[in-house]
């Protein structure tokens, strides 16, 4: 049941139907000692969980926020989906205290490529804005292979760049397991956390996996990266093409490769496996 007093927390959730946001919005909803808003593309508390205040906003315009931004002390956002810097200055203008931003581990493994410069920019924004912050610096997410499913679906396998390159895919919702404990917990205000799962995974590795839980096989072609690059730039661009297969293929410092147990310290609880992921996400493969 969620705390009606007038001195409970209010969280707003930003990017509240996306696969972070939905999950931190249920957990807060768990939580006795918050007030847990929603924003959302549309104003309806269909599918939300009991007690959450849903509220209409397009991110891009920062100013269809403000009603549900006023009254808030915590904010989470994710950054690069909205106009950041006008959702930033409502919050600061509306007295939030706290915010619980989603970056990219990018910042410091590839600083020179422009959606990681895009994400530092928007790191210094929060982080001279006045208002306490946590920065989340997650590694590619699980639910990137969605792009799969309908090559899956069709053609029983997937085409894919760098196929035996791994990276420690994390779980959405273990991002929203921690940004959970820095909205509710003490000790989190001015922490910057490099977020993975818990093994490196190559794409190769991921199919086999979907393909398991399935229970039949499906096939892996390997193609180059300017294969891939000409199949990406039509949906996201040049750069952000070339910077996304840049972190595919490992090009690389090290730290991109490492896996990190932040998810268990902050948590205290172990980080949860691809294999997780799939299992609970298989209905998109079928």
């Amino acid at each position: 049941m969620i705390n009606t007093q007038t001195s409970a927390k209010t969280i707003l959730v930003t990017g509240a139907t996306g696969n972070i946001g939905r999950a931190l919005v249920t957990q807060l909803a768990e939580h006795d000692e918050v007030r847990v808003r929603a924003a959302t593309r549309k104003a309806t508390s269909g599918g939300l969980p009991e007690g959450v205040e849903p509220f209409q906003a397009d991110l891009q315009h920062a100013d269809s926020l403000r009603p549900a931004v006023e009254g808030a002390t915590a904010l989470f956002l994710i950054s690069r989906i909205g106009d950041d810097a006008g959702i930033l200055s409502s919050a600061q203008r509306a007295g939030v205290e706290h915010v619980v931003l989603v970056s990219s581990i990018t910042v410091q493994t590839h600083p020179h490529l422009g959606p990681a410069q895009e994400n530092a920019a928007v790191e210094q924004l929060l982080e001279t804005s006045g208002m306490d912050w946590t920065i989340l610096r997650p590694t590619q997410f699980a639910s990137n292979t969605l792009w799969w499913a309908d090559s899956i679906r069709e053609r029983g396998g997937v085409e894919v760049p760098f196929a035996d390159v791994g990276l420690p895919t994390v779980h959405p919702g273990d991002i929203a397991r921690v940004a959970h404990a820095a909205l509710t917990e003490p000790g989190h205000r001015g922490r910057e956390y490099a977020l993975t799962g818990p093994e490196l995974i190559t794409p190769r590795q991921q199919i086999e996996t979907i393909a398991s839980v399935l229970g039949h096989p499906l096939s892996v072609t390997e193609i180059s990266r300017a294969q891939a690059r000409e199949r990406m730039i039509p949906a996201m661009g040049s750069q952000t093409a070339d910077a996304l297969l840049d972190v595919m293929g490992g090009d690389s410092n090290d730290e991109l490769l490492t896996v990190r147990d932040t998810v268990a310290q902050v948590t205290r609880s172990p980080a949860q496996t691809f294999h997780d992921w799939v299992s609970q996400n298989i209905s998109a493969f079928r």
